[in-house]
């Protein structure tokens, strides 16, 4: 989505990276959507996978939320190759009604929000090089999948990133997206949780991401603090670094409890009448 994180430069500035388009490209449906086309995937690109999937399996073993290793496993994301969208959203649907679609890279905003409003969750049909496995400009189908995926297999995370989507929108008509976007970012994206006394992984950028998978719960250098939204409503992010701070939720019910009973616009109102904090601070 392009939000002040991954904002979309003016047609006369720099070139846009490959998966990120300012208009709708051709051979893609209204909403975004295309045919993942699974069989156009060469055995390089499921190489890849492969690849990445058993490093980052490694990597978040007793680092990442039950929850997240539950998805892996109930939705068969272990099995080689990139998965078939038709097969992982049979077992996804059926648990919790949401469905994966294949998107040719980064949306705007509206489409972004709308399809999560749908408990649709749109994963970048490519996937990276093989001599860009620790780093890619822009989400891939193995950071869509892998790192966003297990995670709605929990009934209350998927009801949150329902409930995300419609604040998405009404964000949109209100000019609230920024503040929008730092719950997302420091949820849904960066989020740890605290699981039976420990620091644990839940956020797809932390999960999909070798380096900072570590980083998050060993360095000394970020912040780590209680989930607050309004603090986190006011606090700034940068996608090019790692992250200056973190923040942590006591359970996936309270998250999803906090943000339907927020209001959400006097949240933002209030904000705007503060100073912005850094993830530093």
């Amino acid at each position: 989505m392009f939000t002040e994180f991954e904002a979309a430069p003016p047609p006369d500035g720099p070139q846009l990276p490959p998966h990120v388009h300012l208009v709708r490209p051709p051979g893609t449906a209204e909403d975004w959507t295309m045919p993942q086309d699974w069989e156009r995937f060469t055995d390089e690109e499921h190489r890849v996978w492969d690849l990445l999937f058993a490093r980052q399996q490694e990597r978040l073993a007793g680092r990442v939320v039950r929850a997240f290793a539950e998805g892996l496993e109930m939705l068969r994301l272990s099995r080689p190759g990139i998965p078939e969208l038709g097969e992982l959203n049979d077992r996804l649907h059926r648990r919790t009604g949401w469905e994966v679609v294949a998107v040719p890279g980064l949306l705007p905003d509206d489409v972004f929000f709308a399809h999560l409003a749908a408990r649709r969750f749109p994963a970048g049909n490519f996937i990276r090089r093989a001599d860009q496995l620790d780093y890619i400009e822009e989400p891939d189908v193995f950071h869509d999948v892998f790192g966003h995926v297990p995670m709605l297999a929990n009934a209350a995370v998927a009801d949150f990133m329902q409930a995300l989507g419609g604040a998405g929108l009404s964000a949109l008509a209100s000019g609230d997206i920024h503040r929008l976007s730092r719950l997302y970012w420091y949820s849904v994206e960066f989020g740890l949780a605290r699981e039976d006394g420990a620091l644990k992984i839940y956020g797809a950028g932390l999960a999909s991401s070798f380096e900072e998978a570590g980083y998050a719960l060993d360095s000394p250098l970020p912040r780590r603090k209680p989930f607050d939204l309004r603090t986190v409503l006011r606090t700034r992010y940068r996608s090019d670094a790692l992250q200056q701070g973190y923040f942590i939720v006591d359970s996936f019910d309270g998250l999803l409890a906090e943000i339907e009973a927020a209001d959400l616009d006097g949240l933002y109102e209030e904000a705007e009448g503060q100073p912005d904090l850094s993830p530093a601070d």
